[in-house]
C-alpha cells in the first residue's frame, strides 16, 4: 500500500484538544487501515473541518440531505495521469464533536473527532452503514482503529 497524502483544512477549535499534526497523523493511520481493509491504495484525502452551518451546506450538496451531520464523505475518480486509487474529501464537523463528546462517558472532543475521521475513511474504503448490522460492523472497526491509534 502506498502512503496517502493528507491535507487538513479549516479551523481546528482549541476545545478539541488536538494539534493539527496529531489530526493529520491519525487521519493517515485511519486511511491506511481502511486501504488495507478494502485492498486499494488511498492516494489523497483532504480533511475539511467545519461547523454546523458549513456541515449543513455540504451535507445537502453532496448527499441531498437536510441539516448538519458528523462527517460527509466525497470520493473522486483519479484524473489521468494520476494513478488509480482513492481520492477524496472528508467534511468533519468539529462543532458537533465538541457538543457530542460530553454525552459519551469517558470521551473527549478529540476522541469524538477521531471517530468521525475514522468513519469517513471507512466510507472512502467502500464500507456502508445502511443496515443496522453494517453500522455495527463499521462502528466496531472504527473503535478498534481508534484504540490502536491511542495505544501506539
Amino acid at each position: 500500500m502506498t502512503k496517502c497524502r493528507i491535507e487538513i483544512d479549516g479551523a481546528l477549535p482549541r476545545e478539541i484538544g488536538l494539534k493539527r499534526s496529531e489530526l493529520k497523523a491519525a487521519s493517515a493511520y485511519f486511511a491506511g487501515k481502511s486501504a488495507a481493509r478494502a485492498g486499494v491504495d488511498f492516494r489523497s484525502v483532504a480533511v475539511v473541518l467545519q461547523d454546523d452551518d458549513f456541515s449543513a451546506e455540504t451535507h445537502a450538496a453532496i448527499n441531498g440531505a437536510e441539516g448538519p451531520t458528523d462527517v460527509t464523505t466525497q470520493a473522486y475518480e483519479a484524473i489521468p495521469p494520476e494513478p488509480p486509487g482513492v481520492y477524496g474529501e472528508l467534511y468533519v464537523n468539529a462543532q458537533r464533536a465538541i457538543e457530542a463528546a460530553p454525552r459519551r462517558k469517558g470521551w473527549s472532543p478529540a476522541k469524538e473527532l477521531l471517530l468521525y475521521v475514522a468513519h469517513g475513511m471507512d466510507h472512502l474504503g467502500g464500507a456502508d452503514d445502511l443496515s443496522p448490522a453494517d453500522y455495527d460492523r463499521m462502528r466496531r472497526r472504527e473503535l478498534k482503529w481508534i484504540a490502536e491509534w491511542e495505544e501506539r
